[in-house]
């Protein structure tokens, strides 16, 4: 089933050069390294858009695991190629942050992968928040403007 991509509030692109131990027997990249692709997206938003790092997050009281992740491969990349991590940030008023992602081969830019993540806030006691949390609610009067 495609699914449909949202409109994006901001966007990151970081590029990734694929490395001989990501690559399985096949010589494409083993499919549990996109996740980990998709996490050096978050961590290059979170530099980028500064206070929605992870360590931001967590020297305002909060973490933020990631509660839901889909991943669709498309084409295969291989030991060198260089990607390019498009990193899509989602705004929704839920206590959540959502993002989009879609890997090109730099090369040609054909998409090798797709997918999304959820994560949630808890807070200090390990509680899930329900509602946004104030340093995120001014993170996004900083960015989304």
């Amino acid at each position: 089933m495609k699914r449909k991509e949202r409109t994006a509030a901001l966007t990151c692109r970081t590029p990734i050069r694929v490395r001989f131990s990501e690559v399985d027997s096949m010589q494409v990249v083993w499919h549990g390294e996109y996740m980990r692709y998709f996490e050096d997206g978050r961590e290059d938003f979170g530099r980028r858009f500064a206070g929605l790092g992870y360590a931001d997050i967590a020297q305002s009281g909060y973490l933020a695991p990631v509660v839901e992740a889909s991943l669709q491969f498309r084409s295969p990349l291989r030991v060198n190629d260089t990607a390019l991590v498009e990193t899509r940030y989602i705004d929704t008023e839920a206590a959540k942050i959502c993002f989009e992602y879609t890997i090109r081969r730099e090369s040609d830019g054909v998409i090798a992968a797709t997918g999304s993540t959820v994560q949630v806030f808890v807070d200090s006691a390990s509680e899930l928040c329900l509602v946004q949390p104030d340093f995120y609610v001014e993170w996004k009067r900083k960015w989304l403007k």
